[in-house]
């Protein structure tokens, strides 16, 4: 599975989670959007307008990937180098590789990266 993987703030606007996700775009068309369960309906309206279905990922999920960006505000408030990188990992399923690493929206509101897995 292809999976486009976001971490957000609080506010972000459809815009801003459009431009991280053509930002990350590579060859691969992604299947699903992932996210932190707690921020899934923030994706609502992208997923609306891509017409993907939206994957949440639990906590203990996000923090048991390895994320190849390690920011220091993401490993503060989520204990993950990038919210988006480990939400497209975790969805993506067993033998995951990002395709595409962490970009960020040129608002800085919202990040993108995506992954391929096994995960059917």
């Amino acid at each position: 599975m292809i999976v486009a993987g976001f971490g957000f703030r609080a506010g972000a606007s459809e815009q801003s989670l459009l431009d991280a996700f053509a930002r990350a775009s590579t060859d691969f068309a992604p299947q699903a959007l992932a996210t932190a369960d707690d921020k899934a309906d923030g994706l609502s309206a992208l997923s609306e307008r891509l017409e993907l279905p939206v994957i949440p990922i639990g906590e203990i999920d996000l923090v048991a990937q390895t994320t190849r960006t390690q920011s220091k505000a993401a490993t503060a408030a989520r204990n993950t180098g990038s919210v988006a990188e480990a939400a497209a990992l975790a969805a993506a399923g067993a033998g995951a590789q990002l395709v595409a690493p962490r970009h960020i929206s040129q608002d800085r509101m919202a990040t993108c990266a995506i992954a391929i897995g096994d995960q059917t």
